[in-house]
């Protein structure tokens, strides 16, 4: 009995020492799997520094030489810091009518997202929730087909149309378009967005007593808040950096907006590059601000809604 509980002994040490044998041997193949994994990519980095050198180094020239005189804008290194900054292109700038062409871009991003989000929030609602009837279906593919109508194809009938119904020269000839031209984007995103919303809480909602457009303002727009700011900001974006629409459907200097401003800078034999650059800062700012409060719906939004 006694040399068989030996041998059974020396059979189970046996088994142990193989099977950490083979643990051992295991182990550092998988740390040499994973520090394998793991190199750094330095293709990846080297490019990315490129490409944020290219982003900043702009960003960084248009600063410094808005606070420049013009005198020393052509005598500098153009990417050296100004020995001697001055404010003397903004103070040119808010001379030169600058809160007037201020006052009339905010008019028309205003008079276009809100009527343009609105309205592309109610579409978007009844497409998803009336997908089953023929003539929603048909307007959703309108809308889709309007994403694949450029702005510069469109100009000559805009342009004829605004003349017959006599709004050239007015605010109102480059709020009309870009209402038109806002309302596609936004009804595919928020169409997506609210697509993913349960369909159990709009039937809980009917099911509470709530009425069609009850459920709209107390269930899908709490929900959709996140697609909203998303189309707001960057169709806000789209109409405030609009150049087309004013140069063609406006004349006089008093409705300008402030893409068309920078030419007041511009003389006939030279420019004023610090004042425009200057102007440039001003102009910015506003969608600068708009940005940082709202990038996290901004964020959510362009994601989300696309999640499936």
């Amino acid at each position: 009995m006694a040399t068989i509980a030996s041998e059974n002994v020396q059979t189970r040490d046996t088994v142990k020492s193989s099977r950490s044998g083979r643990h051992g041997r295991g182990a550092p193949e998988r740390g040499a799997t994973l520090r394998g994994t793991t190199r750094p990519n330095w293709l990846g980095g080297v490019l990315s520094f490129v490409w944020l050198a290219i982003v900043i180094i702009p960003i960084y020239w248009i600063v410094v030489t808005s606070f420049k005189s013009q005198s020393v804008y052509f005598l500098a290194n153009p990417l050296a810091p100004p020995t001697e900054p001055t404010l003397e292109n903004y103070q040119l700038v808010i001379e030169n009518d600058f809160v007037r062409y201020f006052a009339n871009s905010v008019i028309v991003t205003v008079g276009a997202i809100v009527p343009a989000v609105l309205l592309s929030f109610l579409a978007s609602y009844a497409i998803i929730r009336n997908a089953h009837r023929r003539s929603l279906r048909f307007m959703n593919s309108l809308f889709l087909m309007g994403l694949a109508i450029p702005l510069q194809a469109t100009i000559i009938p805009v342009y004829l149309l605004i003349i017959k119904l006599g709004l050239y020269n007015t605010l109102a000839a480059i709020i009309l378009p870009s209402i038109a031209f806002a309302i596609p984007l936004s009804v595919l995103v928020l169409s997506n967005f609210i697509r993913d919303v349960p369909k159990e809480l709009f039937e809980s909602m009917r099911t509470d007593g709530a009425t069609e457009w009850g459920t709209l303002w107390h269930l899908a727009f709490p929900l959709t808040r996140p697609a909203l700011v998303t189309v707001t900001i960057y169709n806000a974006l789209a109409v405030w950096n609009g150049f087309l629409l004013p140069l063609i459907l406006t004349q006089d200097p008093d409705k300008r907006l402030l893409p068309l401003a920078l030419w007041t800078f511009q003389g006939q034999y030279g420019v004023n590059v610090p004042a425009v650059l200057a102007s440039v800062m001003l102009t910015t700012l506003p969608i600068l601000v708009l940005y940082v409060v709202g990038r996290r719906q901004l964020l959510s939004g362009l994601t989300a809604g696309f999640s499936k």
